[in-house]
Formats: C-alpha cells, structure tokens, sequence
C-alpha cells in the first residue's frame, strides 16, 4: 500500500502543480505573530493565572477534557440518556458531568440528542453554563461541535447548511467561503456554540482516502491553504473559535483512523509541500485550535506513535518548527487509531507529554481523568507544564467572550439561525460549486420540452445532518418545482438484479433519467445500474453525491457531474444546472485518475465544463 500512496501522491502533486519539491523550510528565527489576535494585557494574565492557583489537581485535570453527554437539557434529559450518562459516564446529565469531574468543554452531538433544534441547543448551553458558573472555581465550559457542512453537520435544519469543504474549493472563491464560515459561525454563536472543529485542513491527495474525501477543500496544498485561511477568519470573525484538522495531515491515507491506525508515509520534503501549507495558513490567519490525527508519520518519529502522542510532532514541529501557541486538542480519543498501542489509561498523559491541551471525548472519562491526577501527584506530568496549557485555554476562553457573555437568549436565535438571508447566501454559494464533467453530444441541460417526464434513480444515503432526503426525493422534488415531472426510485448502494430491472421498466414511461452514485469501486454493482439505464438508449445523467471519483469506473456514461455531497442545499443547485437554470461553475478541486491506468489524470484538478 505505501508504493499506492506514492503513487498517488506523485500523480496528484503533479496534476496540482503545487510548486518545487526542495528541503523542508527551516524554522524561523521568531515565528510570527498570528493575525486577528491582540495579546492578552498583563492584567489579564494575572487574573486568569489567580483563577489556576486556586484549583485543586482534581479541578485542573478536568479543565483539560472536553466531553460527550447524553441528553437535550443540563439537567432534565430524557431517561434514556440518564441511562446512558450513568453506563458511560457515571453521572446522570451535564450538570453532574461538570460537578464531578470539572470539564472544560462539552462537544454536542446528534447521536447524544444535543441538537435537536436550535431553541433547545440554547437553553442546553445555558444549563450547561450555569451549572459551570456554580462550581467551587467557576469557569465557563469552552462548547463545541463539528459543523463542517457538507457531510458532518450536527446541527440540522432549521439552521442554515452550507456547502462542504470540497464543493466549496470546487466554487474556488475565497469570498464564498469566508462567508459561509462568518454566517455559519453567527449562527453557532447564537445557541451557545463557541468552538467549531472546522475547517478540514487536510489535502486529500489519496482518492482512496475512507476518512477525508469531500471533508478537504482538494488536492492543491495552495488552493486548501486559501480556503482554509478563510474559513478561520470567518468563524472567528463571527466570534467562535476555529479548529483546524487533523494536524499534521490525513489526506493521503487508505486506513479510517477511527478504526484502526493509519500511516502517513511521507518524506520530510512531501511533508512540507503538501500537507503543512493549510496548516501554516491557519496559524498566520490566527487560529485558535488544532486537532491532531491518529497518524503515524516515521520520517518525524520513528517510534511510529500516532501524532496524537507525538512529542517530536505536536511540540517539535508544530510548537517550535511553525511557531504555533495556540490550543491543541487531540480527536477523538474513542478513535481505534489512538488506542492501539497504548491502553486508555496511557494515552490521556502521553498526549498531555506530547503537547497537547485538550483532551477529547476519552472512551472512559474516569480511568483517564484518574490517570492525569495520578501523574501530575507523582511527578510525570509537572504542575507548571500543565497551569501552561490551562493558560491557553482559559485564554481561548476570554479571547471569545465566554468569561464576560457566557450566555445566549431565545432572541439571538430568532435574530440569527436559519434566517431568510442566511439561506439564501447558502443558495447562491451552492449554485457556484457543481461541476459538469463530462456532457457529450449536448445532453445536458435537460429540456422540459424533451425531457419532461424525469426518473431519478440512486442511492439513498442517510442525510449528513439527520434533516431533508432522502437524496433522490429531493432531487425529484426539485427537478418538479423547475417544471419537470419527476418521479424517485430508490435503489440503494449495491442495487440487485430486481433493483435494476424496476429501475429500467420504470424509465421505460419516462424520457430521462439522473441516476445519483456513491462512491463507485469496481466491484460495485451500481456500474451495473448505470449499464443497464443507458443501454435503454435513453438520456442517462450521472451525479456524483459524494467523491467525485465516479465517472472513472462509469466510462459508459456521456453526461457527469459532481455535487460532492447528497445535503439539500446541494442536491437542489445539481438539479438547476442540469435543468439549466444555472450555468455549471464548480471546477474539479481534485483530480480524477484513470481507472485502468491510475497514475494518469482522466481530469485534471481544474477541470470543468460550461454550456
């Protein structure tokens, strides 16, 4: 597999023309200053460093961890998550979470019933600060959530869903994305929200990639690198704190950190070339977190730790190499790809050892909390080492407010979330990112004259954020309101030979048909599908609702496009241009490489047509 990825690397970097391949740049003499950030006054220090002093051990190991709890309210949530607090966590709602083990953060999920409209996220943030500011130490929980848009979204509808990082560098503009970061960040901001793990700022250079894919912005370490700065100012422009991940870069791996552990084989020079530019990018636009991969890189540290637990990365490289002093925050340490070696009581105080500051989502918050008390007492973890990272973060914490406005109103959200212009601006940002691949002999755009009567075929993937699908209804909605006549046929991912034959009697009555793809391999039987509607001889559309690696495996098809998520906001844009109601503006932000020959670019980052 490393002579694949190799390979693949070697392709994309070419096809990106990211720029020479010397030596990895030397450290600067005196990093410098991010941007947007005013250094904290002596006064503040001082205030912040009393607030340290009069911690326990107790106190200061759990102002390290961020964590999940089960439930909508702080301290009434539905018995079933009582149940699930207490087997998980041992407490039985947010309240005692931060009671007894004194977190600094809470991430919000939708699987743990945090988000289940906005009104409520609020009054959830609200309970949660209150039940912080009641400590013997009262300090405001720093909440966060990923909301990277496109395919990981926690908050669904009625707040705004912007596009996702890819369809986004499909779009290519700087402005758009900025944008979709400021308004999103307003609307986090406004239920109580404070950090966003976002943006993706790994470089997905490896179409194998299981974990990254469309959660990059592409495979052009400059391009990602501009859209990520944007980003990061937007959100924290908005006033949250922005996150960006996974340092230090997972974008060229076959291996899902969260299920096992990946290795990044990069040389020391590839590294430099293609994976740190965004990283980079973020620091000097100000960033105020990163996220650490569950990655192995050798050429940095031959013990072939994870990064996570990676002293010469997290503190070599990215403390003293990019200068960057900011908060570090491990992903999730539920993930396989950081437990494989070392067990759950190790792993909380070699990452601390290692750099980091914030500790996310362990899979058993009292052995880990236990371990970081139990070495700060023997000596392992020195106490000044550890006020040190606290003093990040009670920083972050009053860079963004929490310690003057902790709390948010109804009002704000009314003012705020899933507002008109919101949705709006998330329209017309979309309908700038789908990309038209492939249109031979003019099919595309439909005509409601030849084409009127529409069937719509695919898979129909759960939506990203839990809101709006399934993909195929609510493409044939959008193609009816255009003034088709449209009709959705469900055929799932690996459609059988019943599947396929409905598909085809059904289109039999119709005059055209898009068929919705994911992620099609070789050995997937949606070819098969798209075979059989186009031997029809009917108009055969195919839309890529995910990695836009499809039409490498479809050679058949004469008319392409990519959305790069199934999420409505984008399905709704695919369905305007190929009803040309718009124009296809999106251009490939990644390539897409020959089937049979995968060193070869069958289209090259940059591709896109027009009518």
């Amino acid at each position: 597999m490393h002579s694949r990825r190799t390979v693949l690397t070697t392709a994309a970097a070419a096809v990106a023309a990211v720029g020479p391949t010397g030596a990895a740049a030397p450290a600067p003499a005196t990093p410098p200053a991010p941007l947007g950030h005013r250094p904290p006054s002596p006064a503040t220090r001082a205030r912040l460093r009393r607030l340290i002093s009069r911690m326990t051990p107790e106190e200061k190991a759990g102002q390290l961890f961020v964590m999940r709890v089960y439930g909508h309210s702080a301290t009434d949530p539905d018995p079933d998550d009582v149940a699930a607090n207490r087997k998980e966590i041992g407490v039985a709602n947010a309240a005692e979470l931060i009671a007894k083990y004194h977190v600094g953060g809470i991430i919000y999920f939708g699987w743990a019933h945090n988000t289940r409209e906005p009104h409520q996220i609020a009054d959830l943030s609200n309970g949660i600060q209150r039940a912080a500011a009641a400590q013997r130490v009262p300090v405001p929980v720093l909440i966060s959530t990923d909301q990277e848009h496109g395919i990981v979204a926690r908050v669904g509808a009625p707040a705004t869903l912007f596009p996702g990082a890819m369809a986004l560098g499909a779009g290519g503009s700087r402005e758009d994305a900025g944008t979709a970061a400021t308004l999103a960040g307003r609307e986090l901001l406004a239920m109580g929200i404070r950090q966003d793990y976002a943006p993706d700022a790994d470089v997905n250079v490896n179409p194998a990639n299981p974990v990254i894919g469309v959660r990059s912005f592409g495979a052009d370490p400059q391009a990602v690198a501009r859209m990520v700065a944007a980003e990061v100012k937007g959100y924290q422009g908005a006033g949250i704190a922005s996150c960006a991940k996974h340092f230090p870069g997972h974008g060229d791996t076959d291996t899902d950190s969260h299920v096992g552990l990946p290795y990044i084989h990069h040389t020391a020079e590839e590294w430099e070339r293609l994976d740190a530019p965004p990283f980079k990018a973020a620091i000097a636009a100000g960033i105020d977190s990163i996220m650490t991969a569950h990655i192995v890189v050798p050429a940095f540290d031959k013990s072939e730790d994870p990064a996570t637990l990676s002293r010469p990365i997290l503190t070599g490289i990215l403390r003293e190499r990019l200068g960057y002093d900011g908060v570090v925050v491990t992903d999730s340490l539920g993930m396989e790809g950081v437990r494989v070696k070392y067990g759950d009581a190790r792993v909380p105080v070699l990452a601390l050892k290692a750099g980091v500051d914030q500790l996310l989502n362990p899979p058993d918050l009292s052995l880990a909390h236990a371990a970081v008390v139990r070495a700060l007492a023997d000596g392992e973890l020195s106490e000044r080492d550890i006020d040190a990272k606290l003093m990040r973060i009670l920083l972050l914490k009053e860079r963004r407010g929490l310690f003057a406005r902790p709390y948010t109103t109804r009002r704000a959200v009314d003012r705020v979330v899933g507002i008109r212009s919101h949705l709006a601006a998330a329209d017309r940002i979309a309908d700038r990112t789908t990309t038209l691949l492939r249109n031979d002999a003019g099919i595309l755009p439909l005509s409601r004259r030849r084409e009127r009567r529409v069937l719509v075929v695919g898979y129909d993937a759960a939506a990203p954020t839990g809101t709006g699908g399934p993909p195929t209804a609510v493409l044939a909605k959008a193609f009816t309101e255009l003034g088709f006549t449209a009709t959705a046929l469900s055929t799932g991912l690996s459609p059988g030979k019943p599947q396929i034959d409905e598909a085809v009697a059904a289109l039999a009555a119709r005059d055209a048909v898009v068929v919705a793809t994911y992620n099609v391999t070789a050995d997937s039987s949606q070819r098969q599908l798209v075979a059989a509607l186009l031997a029809t001889g009917k108009p055969v559309v195919q839309l890529a609702v995910r990695n836009p690696y499809d039409i490498a495996q479809l050679p058949g098809v004469k008319a392409a496009l990519a959305s790069y998520s199934w999420t409505d906001v984008e399905l709704r844009a695919a369905a305007r241009v190929i009803a040309g109601r718009r124009d296809p503006a999106g251009r490939l932000p990644v390539a897409i490489m020959r089937a049979d020959t995968p060193t070869t670019a069958l289209y090259r980052i940059g591709h896109g047509l027009s009518y």
